[in-house]
């Protein structure tokens, strides 16, 4: 397991603090669950590299060129 050294200023160490407290866990914890959350990738790798692959897909331009005012809304 890697070990990493960070360094806060006070004022976002207090408030990391209360973090770690509330959620009852240890500073290492709290911090990795951190981390974790931010490198994680929900999608399957097949599905983010079709991003940007429909060739047919409309443009910024041409979906925004159709754009037509919303029907009024009723009064409460």
């Amino acid at each position: 397991m890697g070990q990493v050294t960070i360094y806060l200023e006070d004022e976002i160490e207090k408030k990391m603090n209360a973090a770690v407290k509330s959620a009852q866990i240890s500073k290492s914890k709290w911090i990795a669950q951190l981390v974790q959350d931010k490198v994680t990738n929900d999608w399957p790798q097949s599905v983010v590299e079709m991003a940007g692959s429909w060739s047919d897909f409309p443009s910024e331009d041409d979906i925004r060129a159709t754009h037509t005012d919303d029907v009024p809304r009723e009064a409460f």
